[in-house]
């Protein structure tokens, strides 16, 4: 089955986006099915932790965060007011009935002369005591212009939700993303702590055996003791933001507090295409669902300056209607006595004058599209900015990450080398301490730069609209 795109300006025929994008009902229900599996392991957290992988954690996230389904509500309310739009230009029907039973009829007087009663008036019942009208209505708008552009701004203002939704959904997707990254990287660096630690103790327990042996200076002991209590703090910092970084991704993924999780993967160098980088700039104007979701509201605006202006020109509308009715002084008696009639006709409405009032409503309506405009451009500007600033840290951290990777192997070569040398009596424990240190700072940066690289390329996916494979769907012919 052939791939479309989610745009609705874009159709099966005629498709230049070369991606698939996640229908936003769909996005939720595949969500929803996918996350069914994290649900079922929820209920046992108390026997086992939760084991979750990124993709675990963004279909938790799109599946049961609130904000996203407040967003999924404006498509329904989207689509109902569609549905309003539309109910404006078909005909009306309306049937009324009524039933009156006179306890008092009325009267008119006629003048006396009619009775052999001169010069006084006497009042005549008129009516009967019983009667009943039934009457059915029908209309239909044959030309307003404020019906037609509302059926037209009703589907805009549709389009726009599922637009906004969309840019919503990759946000918290890029959110989980970053939170679940986050944790990878502090877990990483309380490896390094702990792993420096050990070393730390290692040479400790080294220089303990020189000492008793007369080999190393009382001194040597002392740093190698200091040195080891140094660690400790770190060890722990490193401990407490690995555990920040895991209440923040709960809170994102909607998890409750209490609810114990273990992530698996690893922080993974995967370079981004630079076919990719080289026309992201393009691409991100072209394809960004908030951009997308902006025009389309500044396009509703401009079709509610045509709403107003409407205000001019005149309603031709059809009408109809039949009636039945009947009267009788008895009630068993009342339907013997019923007529009906039927008329139809045209009404024309042309409004001469309404205090100005359709003349401050498309001033007002004009000054909110021009507003629209300019927060159009405002999203476009910032969108360029930050895909700059996004291609900017890819290229920083992929040089790092190219450096690093060597300077890791450097390190770890030194380090042995110092701590042999040390052992054998060539060198000095502030060799080793140096060695130590150039490590643990060789493993920090070449963490922090694939950490960097990861957020970055995310960033970029959200700001291109790009979903998760496991979340694209396809659209059906």
């Amino acid at each position: 089955m052939r791939k479309h795109c989610l745009s609705p300006h874009s159709s099966s025929k005629a498709c230049t986006c070369n991606r698939s994008r996640p229908w936003p009902r769909d996005l939720a229900r595949a969500a929803l099915l996918l996350v069914s599996l994290v649900s079922a392991l929820t209920l046992s957290i108390s026997a086992q932790p939760l084991r979750i992988t990124v993709k675990d954690a963004v279909l938790q996230t799109v599946a049961r965060n609130p904000d996203l389904a407040s967003a999924r509500m404006e498509i329904d309310r989207a689509d109902a007011m569609v549905t309003e739009a539309w109910g404006s230009a078909l005909p009306k029907f309306d049937l009324n009935a009524s039933y009156t039973r006179a306890i008092k009829k009325p009267v008119f007087f006629l003048p006396g002369d009619f009775f052999g009663k001169p010069g006084t008036t006497q009042p005549v019942e008129i009516g009967s005591t019983y009667s009943f009208l039934t009457t059915l209505s029908a209309s239909q708008v044959l030309f307003n212009s404020a019906v037609f552009v509302g059926v037209g701004a009703s589907k805009i203002y549709s389009r726009a939700a599922r637009q906004m939704y969309e840019a919503r959904s990759i946000e918290f997707v890029t959110r989980t993303k970053r939170a679940f990254y986050s944790v990878l990287v502090t877990r990483e660096y309380l490896n390094v702590a702990a792993q420096t630690q050990k070393n730390s103790e290692e040479n400790l327990r080294i220089v303990r055996l020189l000492a008793k042996q007369g080999l190393v200076s009382e001194y040597d002991q002392l740093r190698a003791e200091v040195t080891v209590e140094n660690v400790k703090p770190e060890v722990i910092n490193a401990d407490n933001a690995y555990r920040l970084a895991m209440n923040n991704l709960k809170t994102v993924m909607a998890l409750p507090y209490d609810t114990e999780i273990e992530v698996e993967g690893s922080l993974e160098y995967v370079p981004v295409d630079d076919s990719l980088l080289a026309r992201a700039q393009p691409l991100v104007l072209s394809q960004n669902p908030a951009l997308a979701g902006f025009k389309s509201q500044a396009e509703v605006t401009d079709a509610i300056v045509s709403a107003q202006k409407s205000g001019y020109l005149p309603v031709l509308s059809a009408f109809g209607n039949y009636q039945y009715q009947g009267q009788n002084n008895e009630l068993k008696s009342l339907t013997d006595n019923v007529i009906s009639s039927s008329q139809v006709g045209l009404t024309l409405t042309l409004n001469i004058f309404n205090g100005l009032q359709t003349t401050a409503k498309v001033e007002q309506a004009q000054v909110d599209y021009r507003r629209a405009l300019e927060q159009v451009n405002g999203v476009t500007q910032n969108l360029q900015t930050s895909t700059e600033a996004v291609l900017l840290q890819l290229n920083k951290a992929r040089r790092q990450i190219e450096a690093q990777g060597k300077t890791v192997e450097q390190a770890e070569r030194g380090y042995r080398i110092a701590t042999s040398r040390y052992t054998n009596g060539l060198g000095t424990l502030l060799d080793v301490n140096d060695a130590q240190l150039a490590l643990v700072r060789a493993n920090v940066n070449r963490i922090q730069a694939i950490y960097d690289y990861m957020v970055a390329s995310a960033d970029l996916d959200q700001l291109l609209g790009r979903f998760p494979d496991y979340l694209k769907t396809e659209n059906p012919e």
